[in-house]
């Protein structure tokens, strides 16, 4: 009786202490996401309560752009990024922060005038942050996700012609839900050797994301959307992830809609991934966080890989790899991943002519192989990389 009551309470105190973070995700759920009839908000969002860009232009008819260059080799591929973007002529101008951890009122925190430049420029690209394992450091991309509640991951994987890997037809778009599921932080010692950890579904979040995937897949001409789940096992959670994207698929009549489970999805797309380059697929966080690395890996790995974290207010671009802290100062970084994901970031802006240019250039110094980085297979430095891609701009 003893451990049941502590074990209640633990779980009391736990969801006690996120309320706070429901509430303040909750004010912005119900102005993002429009409900079917039998949703819970009610209207339908407009194009800028679901993610759009609304910054503006500066008098010398520039973007104003956060850069977090993050920890290990982020300020070297940051360079590598501005380097390119100075000769593609970018009409960006860039705002560098650093998110080191600050202590305000004996919490740890993002500094205030990071926080305060993402929301006046309401885009921001971020290199690898590094959070140490264990209890008591708390993760600076979970942190800033909550911040800036950044409700839907977009991970596009696409196999780069002329780059040999097992694989040459990948083309997955996959839209992963960001502040909740198990990754919502609600965990506690129940008693002495005995952890729970509770995972969180609500509909408002769900709906979200899913109008944003369907959005998504309409405006670039993807005519299937696939919701992934453990609903065989979760009947409860991930039965309400189902039940919200059945009720949004109601808005979309143009776009095909199906369900499959985890599992399935994971052993099909590496038996043949072509059936999945026509859709998006979209689903829980962790599911999301799993399937997009196992994404990664078909096409070469994390450092091919683009991600884009979107939110109402604000939206923030990023390399997923690590802040790889043993090749730090030594040139051998690979830029790719935050090139590529910047590019995301410039369509998110309206600003597609440069982006398709710096891509072309860069696909093509990849393809031809000469001047690429170890980790793709060649020995090329950061900056050799960089400047192959410069000469063919």
């Amino acid at each position: 009786m003893i451990t049941l009551t502590r074990g209640l309470r633990a779980t009391s105190r736990s969801i006690s202490r996120y309320q706070g973070q429901a509430k303040t995700f909750g004010s912005s759920i119900s102005s993002q996401v429009a409900a079917s009839p039998a949703g819970t908000s009610g209207k339908k969002p407009s194009s800028a309560e679901t993610g759009a860009f609304k910054g503006f232009k500066l008098p010398d008819q520039t973007y104003k752009v956060t850069l977090i260059p993050g920890d290990g080799i982020g300020p070297e591929i940051s360079e590598s990024v501005k380097a390119i973007y100075s000769a593609a002529k970018v009409p960006i101008t860039w705002e560098e922060r650093d998110v080191t951890p600050v202590i305000v009122d004996g919490r740890s925190t993002i500094p205030q005038d990071a926080i305060d430049s993402i929301h006046q420029t309401t885009v921001a690209l971020k290199g690898p942050l590094a959070t140490p394992i264990g209890k008591g450091h708390v993760s600076l991309n979970l942190t800033l996700r909550r911040t800036f509640k950044l409700f839907a991951n977009v991970r596009p994987c696409r196999s780069i012609v002329g780059f040999k890997t097992p694989y040459d037809d990948v083309n997955s778009v996959l839209i992963r839900e960001n502040t909740e599921g198990e990754y919502s932080g609600i965990e506690h010692e129940v008693v002495d050797g005995v952890v729970q950890s509770i995972k969180l579904i609500t509909m408002d979040a769900s709906e979200r994301v899913a109008r944003y995937a369907f959005q998504y897949a309409r405006l670039n001409k993807r005519p299937h959307v696939t919701a992934v789940h453990k609903a065989s096992i979760m009947k409860m959670s991930d039965g309400m992830f189902l039940q919200a994207c059945r009720r949004v698929k109601e808005d979309f009549p143009d776009i095909k809609y199906d369900e499959d489970i985890l599992d399935r999805v994971c052993l099909r797309i590496v038996q043949n991934p072509a059936p999945y380059s026509d859709r998006v697929m979209v689903m829980p966080n962790l599911y999301g966080d799993i399937l997009s690395d196992m994404c990664a890996g078909l096409i070469g790995g994390l450092g091919l890989t683009p991600s884009g974290n979107i939110g109402r207010d604000a939206s923030i671009f990023e390399a997923v790899h690590g802040s790889a802290p043993d090749i730090a100062g030594q040139g051998k970084a690979n830029p790719t991943a935050l090139l590529l994901s910047s590019l995301m970031m410039l369509r998110h802006m309206n600003l597609p002519q440069y982006a398709d240019r710096i891509e072309k250039a860069t696909l093509e110094t990849i393809a031809e192989g000469k001047h690429i980085t170890g980790d793709l297979g060649g020995k090329a430095s950061t900056q050799q990389y960089t400047e192959a891609i410069l000469r063919r701009l």
